[in-house]
C-alpha cells in the first residue's frame, strides 16, 4: 500500500480511555508497517462536553505509549488545522453543498417541539425517529417555503441541518474486520450533520475531515459501525465515494469476567488501571490511576492492548515495536469481544522487566527507591535490580517486596517461624553467625560453600536452617537466591541481622 494515511481522532472530553489507546495503536502500526502517516485530530466539535487538560492528557499519553503522530495540533502538517473547532467554516460549505443537492435540509424544529415528539412516542411505547417517515410532517425546508426558510434563517431562527437519507436502500460495507455489513436506509434516521451553534456534529466533520486529510484506511471501535451507513452516504452524495477509505471496526474490549464492555468506572471498581495515565478529576468518583502510575512499562502496556483484539497466528506473545510492526495485519484482528486480562498484563509487564538490561531499568527503578528516603550507589541498585526483576511484575513491586535491602525488614512471617524455629537451633546459629564473620571473600559461591559444610559438619538439615536463615535476613521465606541476598546486604550487616533476630524468633515461638 502507498501512500496509506490513518488517523487516531479521540475528543477532549477527559481521560483516555485504554480502549482509546488500543485504536491508536492498531493505526500506528498499520501506518509504521507501510511508511505511511499518522495524523492525531482532535474532534471537539461538542464544546459543551470539552474538559479543560483533557488534549494535552491525550498528547502525554500517546508520547508516553510511543505513539507519537506524524501531523496533529502542536506538531503540524499539510492538512490543518487538527482540531475540529478550528475548521468551523469548513463543515457550513459541504453542509450546505448537501442541501443544495437536496441530500439535506433545513430543519426549523425547536427543541421543545422535538422533546414533545419523543415523549407522546415514548408513551405509545414507541421510540421517535426523525426520518423519511415524519420529515415531511414537521417544520424543515421540506414544508415550508423557499421564502420562509430565507426569512427564518435571516431574522437568526436557530436550525440544524439534517441528511436526508434515502428510503428502500440497502447501504453495503466490506469491513476489513466483519466482512460484507449492510444497512437498510429504512432503519436509519435523518441525523444533524450541523448543529444550531453553526458547529458539524460528529458525522458530517469526521467525513470531511477524512476526506481533506486524505486518510486512507479508519479503524475505530466497534461502537461506530452502526454510524458508518450514514457515512457511507455522505461519502456518496459529497461525490467522494472514489476516494472513500476502507473501514475496520475493532472488537468491544470487555470486562475482566467478559461480561459486558470494560468503563472507565471498573477500574476503580476492581482497583486496577485502565487508563494509561493517571487522571485528575474534579472529584474522587472522576479520578483514576493509570497503567504508567501503577508501575508497567509503556512496551509491556503496547503488548498487551496489541493482543486485545489481534493475534499473530503464532505462538509468539512478547513483541517490541519493530516486531509489532512487522507482524501486525488488520485481517488478523478478530470480531468478538476482547477480554481485559490484568492478571495476563502483569505477566506481560513482568516478562518486559526481565527483557529488558537493569541499566535500563535503573531509570525507571531508582526514583521508586529514593521517593522511599533511601539514595544508594547505582551500583548496589543494579545488583539490586539484577536479584529482584524476576521476581516483580510491576515497577512499585521492586520496593513491595524487596525494601530489606535498604532498611531493616518492617514484617516478620509469624507463621513461618513457628513452623521453623525450634530453641535448641539458637546455639547452631550463633555458631553460623560466627562462622560468617570469618569468610573473606564475600561471594555468593564461598557463602553457599561454607554455609553448606558446616550444615553438614553439624548434622543439620537444609531444610531446618536455609529458611530461618533467610528469615533472619529478610523477614520472609520468600525473594532471590538466599547467598546472594547476603552478599548485596554486606557482611556486616548479615551478622547484625542474624543476631537481632533470636530475640524476635523466641518472642513469636515464647
Amino acid at each position: 500500500m502507498e501512500n496509506i494515511r490513518l488517523r487516531f481522532a479521540p475528543s477532549p472530553t477527559g481521560a483516555l480511555h485504554i480502549g482509546g489507546i488500543r485504536t491508536a495503536r492498531y493505526n500506528f502500526l498499520l501506518a509504521r508497517k507501510y511508511n505511511g502517516t499518522f495524523v492525531l485530530r482532535i474532534e471537539d466539535t461538542d464544546q459543551t462536553r470539552y474538559v479543560p487538560g483533557a488534549e494535552e492528557y491525550i498528547l502525554d499519553a500517546l508520547r508516553w505509549c510511543g505513539l507519537s503522530p506524524d501531523e496533529g495540533p502542536g506538531i503540524g502538517g499539510d492538512y490543518g488545522p487538527y482540531r475540529q473547532s478550528e475548521r468551523k467554516s469548513i463543515y457550513l460549505k459541504y453542509a450546505e453543498q448537501l442541501v443544495a443537492s437536496g441530500h439535506a435540509y433545513y430543519a426549523f424544529d425547536t427543541p421543545e417541539e422535538l422533546a414533545i415528539l419523543r415523549s407522546r412516542a415514548e408513551s405509545d411505547g414507541n421510540t421517535f425517529k426523525y426520518d423519511a417517515k415524519v420529515r415531511h410532517q414537521l417544520t424543515n425546508s421540506l414544508t415550508i417555503s423557499q421564502e420562509e426558510v430565507h426569512e427564518r434563517i435571516n431574522r437568526g431562527d436557530d436550525y440544524t441541518i439534517r441528511l436526508a437519507v434515502p428510503q428502500d436502500e440497502l447501504v453495503l460495507i466490506d469491513d476489513l474486520v466483519r466482512g460484507r455489513v449492510q444497512f437498510h436506509t429504512n432503519e436509519l434516521d435523518d441525523k444533524v450533520m450541523l448543529k444550531s451553534d453553526g458547529m458539524p456534529t460528529y458525522h458530517l466533520a469526521n467525513i470531511v475531515d477524512d476526506h481533506l486529510m486524505r486518510i486512507t484506511h479508519v479503524i475505530r471501535g466497534e461502537e461506530w459501525l452502526p454510524s458508518t451507513a450514514h457515512h457511507v452516504l455522505l461519502y456518496r452524495f459529497l461525490g467522494w465515494e472514489e476516494t472513500m477509505p476502507a473501514f475496520a471496526h475493532l472488537p468491544l474490549i470487555m470486562k475482566p469476567n467478559g461480561k459486558g464492555k470494560l468503563s472507565k468506572r471498573d477500574g476503580a471498581k476492581l482497583g486496577i488501571p485502565v487508563f494509561p495515565l493517571s487522571w485528575k478529576g474534579p472529584t474522587p468518583e472522576n479520578t483514576f490511576i493509570g497503567f504508567r502510575e501503577f508501575g508497567f512499562l509503556p512496551e509491556a502496556v503496547n503488548n498487551f492492548l496489541a493482543f486485545l483484539g489481534w493475534n499473530p497466528g503464532t505462538d509468539q506473545e512478547l513483541f517490541d515495536m519493530a516486531d509489532l510492526t512487522r507482524a501486525f495485519s488488520v485481517e488478523k484482528i478478530g470480531k468478538s469481544g476482547a477480554r481485559f486480562d490484568f492478571d495476563k498484563a502483569r505477566w506481560f509487564n513482568q516478562q518486559h522487566l526481565i527483557k529488558m538490561k537493569s541499566e535500563d531499568l535503573l531509570p525507571w527503578v531508582k526514583p521508586i527507591i529514593s521517593e522511599k528516603g533511601h539514595h544508594p550507589d547505582d551500583a548496589f541498585l543494579l545488583s539490586f535490580i539484577n536479584l529482584m526483576k524476576e521476581r516483580v511484575h510491576v515497577l512499585p513491586e521492586f520496593w513491595d517486596q524487596g525494601n530489606y535491602f535498604f532498611t531493616d525488614y518492617t514484617h516478620l512471617d509469624e507463621k513461618m517461624v513457628r513452623k521453623k524455629w525450634k530453641p535448641e537451633l539458637r546455639e547452631a546459629f550463633n555458631h553460623l553467625e560466627a562462622l560468617i564473620q570469618t569468610i573473606d571473600d564475600f561471594n555468593a559461591e564461598n557463602i553457599q560453600h561454607h554455609v553448606k559444610y558446616f550444615i553438614t559438619e553439624k548434622e543439620l538439615s537444609f531444610g531446618a536452617i536455609l529458611p530461618i536463615l533467610r528469615l533472619s535476613l529478610t523477614g520472609t521465606t520468600k525473594g532471590p537466591d538466599v547467598f546472594a541476598t547476603m552478599v548485596l546486604l554486606g557482611k556486616p550487616e548479615v551478622t547484625r541481622r542474624i543476631s537481632n533476630s533470636y530475640l524476635h524468633f523466641d518472642k513469636i515461638t515464647g
